[in-house]
């Protein structure tokens, strides 16, 4: 199939392209960055060097193309992870009006499907009173302009919320690593957080098998078995990556010194992804994070 993935050489559009490549695929991968054409061409792509933000550029990038499926990957976060509302505000705008944009592009240049790659919605984890950070409304709106074009009949929508991401490779946790390595990272006492996480090749194999499994307008929730706490996740990898044992504070730190942090441990989302693995034919290769970290250090020694 012929494929148009915007945000190629983003944290999941990297190794998508490789799968979709691998699987083969006809892809054309969108970026903003010239420098990073050149890697995409490695990859087996095709780069399309557009702007989310110019309809005009982003309409011809499509029509060149003409894919039968779209595949949305568009973020703009820091690569050490978001740390505060602010980080997200880029991606906010991508969410709404890039997705405008590109469901306009996708559409005109006849396009059969459009996947969305959203995310598990955190409740007030990654805003807050004053910041101009609203993920919720961001991602609100592209799911629903997602959906809306697919019972219109305009174009097969589906979204994939993704739970957070980890594994080799992934900015937040690389930088996680090292700062549980630099014993910079404590863990809080009464964390009894439950967070949708999802290693980045579950994500990635969970996307290929939309392409041809997802039905239009389905939403599927592309998170491994069981919900984790931040705290296990950082007392997992000082384990397996061989660091001291994390410092404990108490929970009223956080809120004072790190309220990102301090959200963040307090969601508690059980997500199921029965559906993705009913309709999809898709389950997670690492069921947990305790699983996925495992691998990613035995492969690292």
């Amino acid at each position: 199939m012929k494929i148009f993935v915007a945000g190629g050489s983003g944290t999941i559009g990297v190794p998508l392209v490789r799968a979709l490549v691998s699987a083969g695929h006809s892809v054309t991968a969108m970026t903003r960055s010239p420098e990073k054409q050149a890697e995409l061409r490695a990859l087996g792509a095709t780069p399309a060097l557009a702007d989310a933000f110019d309809p005009d550029a982003l309409r011809a990038a499509m029509q060149q193309a003409r894919p039968e499926i779209v595949i949305h990957q568009l973020t703009a976060l820091p690569k050490e992870g978001v740390k505060r509302a602010s980080d997200i505000e880029a991606t906010n705008r991508l969410r709404i009006e890039g997705t405008r944009n590109l469901l306009a592009a996708a559409i005109a240049a006849g396009a059969r499907r459009f996947i969305g790659g959203s995310f598990a919605l955190l409740p007030g984890a990654m805003s807050s009173p004053g910041s101009g950070g609203e993920p919720g409304e961001a991602v609100r709106s592209m799911e629903s302009q997602i959906l809306e074009a697919s019972r219109s009949g305009k174009i097969e929508g589906i979204v994939l919320r993704y739970g957070l991401f980890y594994g080799p490779g992934t900015p937040s946790t690389v930088s996680m690593v090292r700062m549980i390595q630099r014993r910079r990272l404590p863990v809080v006492r009464g964390d009894h957080g439950q967070l949708p996480v999802i290693h980045l090749d579950d994500a990635v194999s969970a996307t290929v098998a939309a392409l041809d499994h997802g039905v239009a307008s389905g939403i599927y929730d592309i998170v491994d078995d069981r919900p984790v706490s931040m705290t296990d996740i950082v007392k997992t990898i000082a384990e397996f990556s061989g660091s001291a044992r994390p410092f404990v504070v108490p929970a009223w730190l956080p809120k004072l010194i790190a309220p990102y942090m301090a959200r963040m441990i307090s969601v508690r989302l059980p997500l199921s992804n029965a559906r993705a693995r009913q309709e999809l034919g898709w389950k997670p290769r690492y069921p947990t994070s305790r699983d996925g970290l495992a691998d990613m250090f035995s492969h690292a020694a």
